[in-house]
């Protein structure tokens, strides 16, 4: 599995988990949805995303 498919599987379930949390929970939760998409924002003009580098520091993801 490619490091970009991933990395669009993380954040998909981060932004659902966000959702149903502040729905059910509360609806503070809205500020980890924003938190989310505020940073695909910033992958997206810089090219750099802090997830990429977190799985490869932790190993989940490897270079072939």
């Amino acid at each position: 599995m490619t490091l970009d498919r991933k990395i669009r599987i993380i954040a998909g379930t981060l932004l659902l988990v966000s959702l149903a949390l502040a729905q059910w929970v509360s609806p503070w939760w809205l500020l980890f949805t924003l938190f989310i998409g505020l940073n695909l924002l910033q992958s997206g003009l810089t090219g750099w995303c802090l997830m990429e580098d977190i799985l490869r520091w932790t190993g989940i993801h490897r270079e072939s």
